[in-house]
């Protein structure tokens, strides 16, 4: 008698008895890969992945598993568009401003000078439009969207020398991490050099740079940039809140069930609002031990920030005329920072300016 009459005639209860179990056949397991353009060391922005793939696996009940890479150990820190677009991995964890020079565009899912706060970013993104818009965008390139998390606003970097007028800015060589101010900077005279922060270190302290600028307190305080380079400014102007993101193979997501697209954007969710805290919590404690090493923190004056705003703008409008996408999703985000700062006014610009002044 084969299994299935066996079955039929004295009952699953009676096929457990007598030992014969029917054929199951587990689901097996989905496997991803995920390159990341941070070092393992980042414990903050890297550890977005990291809190990712354990949600994922969780929610999952082990079906769905990501292993995530450092930069380097399955391509270099840039190339994870590129091995997206060939198929090589199903995601990646960038900043998205790093690809400016494939198209300016990449900037606006990340941060643009005098742009939008953490806050805000995640406001127009989920709620403004922003991530159909540039979902739309990424399409081209076979890439779906997710938020990995915020930095926050970002200090303004390391100089080996005070910055008190623009003109201290002349012929400065500094480490940008890609994006438009790059391009703002150099219409204030920097040699602005979009490269690695893993390269970073090795080529201010052997002279080839002048300043780095990469996140804050605690990020920075691990790099060791003020052993070098002492002066510490800020704010970083040309981000106020930069937006990391799960990029994801757009051909790979479409294949899911729609159980588990809902258990990546859960765990993504999840991953982008730890990330978003942790900055929140670890920098106050960073900036004190750094000013205890006797760091030197400098504002940037007003008259180099005006400067700074004049020549975004100016940069802006030169992408704008160069791009029609360019200019469809930079004026959707202007038009919801503008509603922002109006609101601003009223709510925590007040509150925030009152709290900084008075002794708790």
């Amino acid at each position: 008698m084969d299994r299935r009459s066996l079955v039929k005639h004295v009952g699953m209860a009676g096929v457990l008895a007598a030992g014969v179990a029917p054929a199951v056949h587990a689901q097996e397991v989905l496997r991803w890969r995920l390159a990341a353009s941070f070092p393992k060391t980042l414990d903050t922005v890297f550890g977005s992945a990291e809190k990712f793939a354990q949600t994922l696996k969780a929610l999952s009940g082990g079906k769905f598993e990501v292993s995530v890479h450092p930069a380097g150990e399955l391509m270099p820190a840039y190339g994870v568009v590129d091995g997206i677009q060939s198929d090589a991995i199903e995601m990646a964890l960038t900043a998205p401003y790093y690809f400016t020079d494939k198209d300016a565009c990449f900037a606006l899912g990340c941060a643009v000078p005098f742009g939008l706060t953490a806050r805000q970013m995640d406001a127009w993104m989920e709620h403004g439009g922003g991530r159909k818009l540039m979902d739309d965008f990424y399409a081209a390139y076979n890439i779906k969207s997710l938020s990995a998390g915020n930095t926050g606003t970002q200090m303004g970097g390391w100089f080996r020398k005070e910055i008190k007028t623009v003109a201290d800015l002349k012929g400065l060589r500094m480490r940008v991490g890609g994006g438009l101010f790059g391009e703002a900077l150099q219409k204030l005279g920097v040699q602005a050099f979009n490269m690695p922060i893993n390269e970073a270190y090795q080529a201010l302290e052997k002279g080839r740079l002048d300043a780095v600028e990469f996140v804050g307190p605690y990020d920075d305080q691990k790099l060791g940039f003020g052993k070098i380079a002492p002066y510490y400014y800020y704010p970083g102007w040309w981000e106020g809140g930069a937006e990391l993101a799960f990029f994801i193979n757009a051909k790979a997501y479409a294949g899911l069930t729609p159980e588990f697209k809902a258990m990546v954007e859960a765990a993504a969710s999840v991953a982008a609002r730890d990330m978003t805290g942790k900055y929140l919590a670890l920098n106050p404690a960073a900036l004190k031990k750094l000013l205890s090493e006797r760091v030197q923190l400098r504002a940037f004056p007003r008259e180099l920030m005006d400067a700074g705003f004049k020549t975004v703008m100016q940069s802006m409008a030169e992408n704008e005329t160069k791009s029609p996408s360019f200019k469809k999703i930079h004026r959707s985000l202007r038009s919801f920072q503008h509603d922002q700062l109006l609101w601003d006014r009223f709510s925590e610009f007040r509150y925030a300016s009152y709290m900084s002044v008075v002794r708790l």
